[in-house]
């Protein structure tokens, strides 16, 4: 049995979908476990590149069965319109992708909230897709499931329900127009007969799965630092997107994972608000952001990035129990003379050789650093780590040290070849 959970090591954005497409094919089930639309994984085969919010990355792998689990939260929409997108394209998805029917389900007035609360002081860099508002429905038990999508009787009491709450709160307190309940109701049936074909017992499934020896890939969105729980709250995202969200967001049992892989940059990225020690200068910023084409796959906003910062690595590889590394994106550094990799942060005197959970250490702190010697030579098409560029693999090596975790992959470029095993 080898069931295995790849997560993002940083604020997302690490490349988790190549590294998922490179994992698919070894596996027989890949499973997506929390978050929403508003994640974006690329995975670029030749001249095409598919941008996949919903359905799981190993959707690319004919075959391969594709799990949307419990712990995301879907918008009919969105999904129909990605699965649209993906049969225009040649890829089958009948029979091979599965929906949970305890995923609770994004409808307008979430959307409208999050727009509304985005827009206020104070705001934290949302998609402004729902996602938050329907994350607190499912917590305040108002939440509407896959399952009660496709009974009308349930959808009609719990959508009048809510309808009732978030109108008055819409025109009362923000001074919104009012949904329509027949509108909504309407359209959110015609979603599930849409999607029903899809939708069944995932849990069930998945354990049936684990006991005939079936391996399982299961597929975190956004990064560890973006966890509801462990990340720089509250600049976060409403989910555990770390490898505990695997079991909570599948029922799967922990005890059935045999290994947790962590993605990781060459150096940090983060979209939307936030404290960001290792934030690079703006002429430096731009230089890397064209280079590595940071843009946000799902809102396409510009991502901030930065410097390695080797303590929300550390802290990422203790909460989540992540076994190994796989390195992204070292090409965009190969025009650099010089790198540097964060190894503590310096606040009000005092220096911090961990991660802090204070945002006001996190957003005030002076980064140490520890300076490298560039390798000042083009890395995209090699495709051993032994032909790397000498400095190349002192970066590696040093990051590794300062990690103590083995780094198994390393990439140089979006394409699937451009991947290669770092070795002992």
């Amino acid at each position: 049995m080898t069931n295995i959970v790849i997560v993002g090591a940083q604020w997302g954005d690490e490349g988790k979908g190549k590294v998922i497409d490179l994992f698919a094919p070894k596996v027989d089930f890949i499973v997506r476990y929390q978050g929403g639309n508003n994640a974006g994984h690329t995975v670029v085969i030749g001249e095409d590149e598919f941008i996949l919010h919903l359905v799981p990355s190993g959707i690319l792998h004919k075959g391969k069965i594709c799990v949307i689990g419990n712990g995301v939260v879907i918008d009919p929409k969105a999904l129909l319109d990605e699965i649209e997108t993906l049969e225009k394209k040649g890829i089958e998805i009948d029979g091979r992708l599965l929906v949970s029917e305890e995923a609770h389900v994004i409808f307008p007035y979430h959307k409208r909230l999050d727009e509304i609360k985005e827009e206020k002081k104070g705001k934290i860099g949302t998609t402004k897709k729902g996602i938050g508002p329907c994350y607190a429905d499912k917590v305040a038990r108002l939440g509407i499931r896959v399952i009660d999508l496709l009974d009308e009787a349930t959808l009609k009491e719990k959508l009048h329900n809510n309808l009732e709450e978030k109108n008055a709160i819409l025109t009362k307190i923000y001074m919104q127009e009012a949904f329509d309940f027949e509108t909504i109701y309407r359209e959110y049936l015609n979603y599930a007969k849409c999607i029903k074909k899809y939708v069944c017992d995932t849990a069930a499934t998945l354990n049936d799965a684990i006991r005939k020896k079936k391996r399982i890939l299961f597929e975190g969105a956004q990064g560890t630092l973006l966890d509801v729980d462990h990340g720089t709250y509250p600049f976060v995202t409403s989910s555990n997107s770390t490898a505990g969200g695997a079991s909570t967001g599948t029922g799967v049992g922990p005890t059935k994972i045999d290994k947790v892989i962590g993605v990781v940059k060459a150096y940090t990225t983060r979209v939307g608000e936030g404290p960001f020690p290792t934030e690079f200068t703006k002429d430096l910023m731009g230089r890397i952001r064209q280079k590595g084409k940071e843009f946000g796959a799902t809102t396409g906003r510009p991502r901030r990035c930065g410097w390695f910062d080797s303590l929300i690595v550390k802290h990422s590889i203790m909460i989540n129990g992540i076994d190994e590394i796989v390195v992204t994106k070292l090409d965009v550094l190969d025009d650099l003379d010089s790198l540097k990799i964060c190894t503590a942060y310096r606040f009000e005197g005092k220096v911090y050789n961990g991660f802090s959970s204070d945002v006001k250490v996190l957003t005030g702190c002076e980064p140490i650093y520890e300076e490298l010697p560039g390798w000042k030579k083009d890395t995209t098409k090699i495709t051993s780590y032994l032909k790397l560029p000498s400095n190349a693999k002192n970066y590696l090596k040093r990051i590794q040290v300062l990690l103590k975790t083995k780094i198994v992959l390393v990439s140089v470029g979006s394409d699937r070849r451009q991947t290669f095993s770092k070795g002992a």
